[in-house]
C-alpha cells in the first residue's frame, strides 16, 4: 500500500488548504484513514479520522470546526479541507491508514510521506 499526500504549502494565517492523499490498492474502501501532523520539536498528534464509508468522522478538539476530512473511494483518496488556519497549525500533515479492516481502531499500519503545511501569522 502507497500513500501519497499533496496540497501543503505556505498559507496566511486565516487562510485555507485542502490536503490529498492517494491510496494505492484495490482494499482502500475497507479501512479507515486518518490524518495526523507533527511540528518541530513535538509528538506526532492525531488532527482528524474518517471510517471507510465515510459515515463518521472524528476530529481533534484543537481543529473542530476548521477542519473537515472527507473521502472519495472511487478515487481512493481522502480529503483534509483546512479552513481559518492558524500559525499553530504548522505542521508536517500525514495520512495513515488503519491497521485493521471493517473497524476504526486508531492504530496505523501504513503512512505517507508527508506534506508541508506552513501558516504565517
Amino acid at each position: 500500500v502507497q500513500l501519497v499526500e499533496s496540497g501543503g504549502g505556505l498559507v496566511q494565517a486565516g487562510g485555507s488548504l485542502r490536503l490529498s492523499c492517494a491510496a494505492s490498492g484495490r482494499t482502500f474502501s475497507q479501512y479507515s484513514m486518518a490524518w495526523l501532523r507533527q511540528a518541530p520539536g513535538k509528538e506526532r498528534e492525531f488532527v482528524a479520522g474518517i471510517t471507510g464509508s465515510g459515515g463518521t468522522t472524528y476530529y481533534a478538539d484543537s481543529v473542530k470546526g476548521r477542519f473537515t476530512i472527507s473521502r472519495d473511494n472511487a478515487k481512493n483518496t481522502v480529503y483534509l479541507q483546512m479552513i481559518s488556519l492558524k500559525p499553530e497549525d504548522t505542521a508536517v500533515y500525514y495520512c495513515a491508514r488503519d491497521a485493521l479492516a471493517y473497524t476504526y481502531s486508531g492504530n496505523y499500519a501504513y503512512w505517507g510521506q508527508g506534506t508541508q503545511v506552513t501558516v504565517s501569522s
